[in-house]
């Protein structure tokens, strides 16, 4: 994914002059996974360069490149380290395009790696999307593998509204399944084949990454991945739909497959109280309530800090979510053969009632 991303960068370059990029580390360094490596060397040092430790001043800056006809990348290290920018991005960037009525706008493409799985601690393996899919004016963008990396990315810079660019540090050299033992490379993976050249995948369409009959998972990042394996070690047959864009998010597909399947199973890395998980859930609710067979499911992290010592524990892991998948089963099989609450009544009235 590292060269996915680094070969999006570059031909972004090649092809706009107002395209730059900065931030910490990204110049002479190559970034702090080697994202950016070569860009600086090929393309110069006042085309992609080094900023202070500042992400307020990251952002303040890039708004103001994008409000003077630039095009400006910028990586926030960790997703952690976001926050002293927050209200650059929620109340400069999001806002230029309305508050001006249309006269201004802000493309601006933040990339940030997150999500666990590195024992980075709680400083270094958060998932904050949902506070920043509750922003109006801003996109959203999670990708999950080379292919989509690269495509996304392209799509996000083309942008004229700022998005941010989540990526997950954790599949950045290999997909992951869930076991922190076992770690493949992206070598022969199917999507690990990308091209060299431009491509597009639009903003808003979902990646139908497995398609089956009895279940819908819906994910995102890393997890879509675990979910994959999870699928396989349940042994029931799934549609799995890695989302892409949380904002927007692909709607049509969503429903499409809960029409067909009847359930569903939201899964992502960040705590589960106001994660987008439940922004989807009420959202498939108002959609597909009459197509709903069982309750949805959501398997999320926890409600406490990113953990440093016990990540794994933290992290949704393909057995929880194989017994989330099995739960819509069982839901169903109860709502269709276990008595309804009037028949209980009868059942327990004397015979000559």
């Amino acid at each position: 994914m590292i060269q996915s991303l680094n070969s999006a960068l570059d031909n972004m370059l090649d092809r706009d002059p107002n395209v730059i990029i900065f931030g910490e580390d990204v110049g002479y360094f190559g970034g702090v996974f080697r994202t950016t490596d070569g860009l600086q060397e090929k393309h110069g040092d006042h085309r992609v360069f080094d900023t202070p430790l500042s992400e307020g001043g990251i952002a303040a800056t890039a708004f103001g490149m994008g409000l003077n006809g630039l095009r400006p990348i910028v990586e926030i290290q960790f997703a952690d380290y976001i926050f002293p920018a927050y209200d650059q991005i929620v109340n400069e960037m999001a806002k230029i395009r309305h508050r001006s009525g249309g006269e201004f706008w802000s493309p601006v493409t933040l990339r940030t790696p997150a999500g666990g799985g590195i024992r980075g601690g709680h400083h270094h393996s958060q998932s904050p999307e949902s506070q920043f899919t509750h922003t109006p004016g801003l996109k959203v963008v999670y990708c999950s593998t080379p292919y989509n990396a690269k495509g996304l990315l392209i799509s996000s810079v083309e942008c004229n509204d700022p998005v941010i660019f989540f990526e997950p540090k954790r599949c950045y050299r290999g997909p992951f399944y869930g076991d922190p033992h076992k770690v493949p490379t992206w070598s022969d993976h199917p999507e690990a084949e990308v091209p060299e050249g431009e491509y597009r995948i639009p903003l808003g369409k979902a990646r139908m990454a497995l398609e089956g009959s009895q279940c819908t998972v819906i994910s995102w990042g890393a997890m879509a991945h675990v979910c994959e394996q999870a699928i396989k070690d349940s042994g029931f047959s799934c549609d799995l739909i890695d989302l892409q864009t949380l904002v927007p998010w692909d709607k049509e597909m969503v429903v499409e497959s809960i029409e067909k399947t009847g359930r569903c199973v939201i899964v992502h890395e960040a705590p589960k109280t106001s994660g987008f998980g439940a922004e989807m859930s009420a959202s498939i609710q108002e959609r597909c309530f009459y197509h709903l067979e069982s309750p949805i499911v959501r398997v999320t992290g926890w409600d406490t800090p990113f953990p440093h010592t016990t990540e794994w524990d933290y992290m949704p892991g393909p057995n929880r979510i194989a017994a989330a998948i099995a739960q819509t089963q069982e839901d169903y099989c109860l709502l269709y053969t276990s008595p309804s609450p009037r028949d209980r009544t009868r059942s327990r009235m004397p015979s000559s009632a």
